[in-house]
């Protein structure tokens, strides 16, 4: 072996990172805030760089789509929503050392289950530079010391925003090796990341779903992740009309490259006629393409026929699945066909029906009138988010600062013995 071995190089990186979690997991909430706002001064100080780094992987990419591109670009006013999401970071309360649950036994034993970190946590992500700080951001507010494995698309991005994550650090006087970037782009190094167990804690990928799929695969680490983003909103017969083209052109369009953007539009039988031609127009107007199911092309014979294959794709782009459903239950229906446990969105007046369609998801986040662009950490009040989780254990939907935390019990007694 020699010292670029990704072994090798995953042992001492992930060492530094244990010794620095020990560390930052005793470390007081003020030092963290003040290394969370050090770093966001930082990267508003170095925008010119950030943003010189960020044309210099954009000049190095080729044959990008133009999701792709929108996911790695930075601009000024992406610049400083990092810089604001590390300071809304460090406005929450420090999540380590809460008392999450407290009883008293019948012999007196005190028993306290309180939130404490996690550890060291691997992040594999594509594209998204400013995945960087958000990750970095949250893990150190949560006492979990972070290896960042970014796409090598984003490399001299991702370089530069670390720089001002450990500036934060070193003037907190907190370990700098808190927050890593891997020291290699060999896709060996995820490999080696993957098979750490005992060395990291958790990996969470953030990406495509060949990443995802890769991780799942070969991990013999804990992973939390979610494979795809199929995201459907629901027109039911109750919705009100303006509103549901607001919502709906907002939940397709806002950003078509999100993982929270509505991939398919299911519309009830009883308002396909009046409504559908309308919210058709709409999207059309935003420069959308269409997908649609033999019911959606009677009502618009102008659509696109759509096959099973494109209701079970994430398009990630400007294109749009239609279905025209049999009332609430043909919805969930059709949901649990080709949906991807993300985020589901019913528009609709009717109390009942939005409950029995919240009540029959198995998503992580289900919304009643409103886009389903709002699952997002920001938007939940996390201050940012490492990711959004579908999976059934620990956490699910945006995973912030709570999420990142495990717990241990504390037991505190006056002298009892066990019989």
């Amino acid at each position: 072996m020699n010292a670029a071995d990704p072994a090798l190089l995953i042992d001492s990186t992930a060492r530094a990172a244990r010794a620095a979690a020990t560390s930052l997991a005793r470390a007081p909430g003020p030092a963290k805030d003040a290394a969370l706002c050090g770093a966001a001064a930082a990267i508003r100080a170095q925008t010119a760089e950030i943003l010189a780094a960020n044309a210099a992987d954009l000049a190095a990419a080729t044959g990008l789509s133009a999701a792709f591109a929108d996911r790695l670009t930075l601009n000024p006013a992406r610049v400083e929503a990092m810089a604001k999401g590390l300071e809304e970071i460090a406005a929450l309360p420090d999540p380590v050392g809460r008392v999450l649950a407290e009883w008293t036994r019948p012999n007196g034993l005190v028993i306290r289950r309180v939130a404490q970190p996690l550890g060291v946590i691997g992040m594999i992500f594509e594209s998204r530079p400013n995945v960087t700080a958000d990750a970095g951001g949250l893990c150190l507010k949560a006492g979990s010391a972070v290896i960042l494995r970014g796409g090598s698309e984003s490399a001299n991005s991702a370089r530069a925003i670390a720089a001002c994550l450990r500036e934060g650090l070193r003037e907190a006087g907190l370990p700098e090796d808190s927050i890593q970037l891997a020291p290699t782009q060999d896709r060996a190094f995820v490999g080696a990341m993957l098979g750490a167990a005992g060395l990291v804690d958790l990996i969470i990928p953030r990406g495509g779903k060949g990443l995802v799929t890769r991780v799942m695969r070969e991990a013999r680490v804990p992973v939390l992740a979610h494979a795809e983003g199929l995201c459907h909103t629901f027109v039911h017969s109750a919705a009100d009309p303006e509103m549901a083209r607001r919502i709906v052109a907002n939940a397709k369009m806002r950003r078509t490259g999100i993982c929270g953007a509505t991939e398919t539009l299911l519309v009830d039988v009883p308002v396909a006629q009046s409504l559908l031609p309308l919210l058709v127009s709409d999207l059309a107007a935003l420069s959308c393409h269409f997908k649609a199911d033999a019911r959606a092309r009677a009502v618009c014979p102008e659509l696109p026929a759509a096959t099973e294959e494109d209701f079970a794709t994430e398009w990630l782009d400007a294109m749009l699945s239609i279905a025209v459903v049999d009332g609430v239950e043909g919805a969930l229906a059709h949901i649990r066909r080709f949906g991807s446990e993300h985020t589901e969105a019913i528009i609709t007046e009717d109390a009942a029906a939005a409950e029995q369609f919240l009540d029959g998801l198995d998503s992580a986040v289900g919304l009643w009138n409103a886009s389903t662009q709002f699952c997002d950490g920001g938007e939940f009040g996390f201050g940012a988010e490492i990711g959004i989780a579908t999976g059934r254990m620990h956490a699910r939907g945006p995973v912030g600062l709570e999420q990142l935390c495990t717990y241990r019990y504390r037991v505190t007694g006056t002298g009892q013995v066990r019989p």
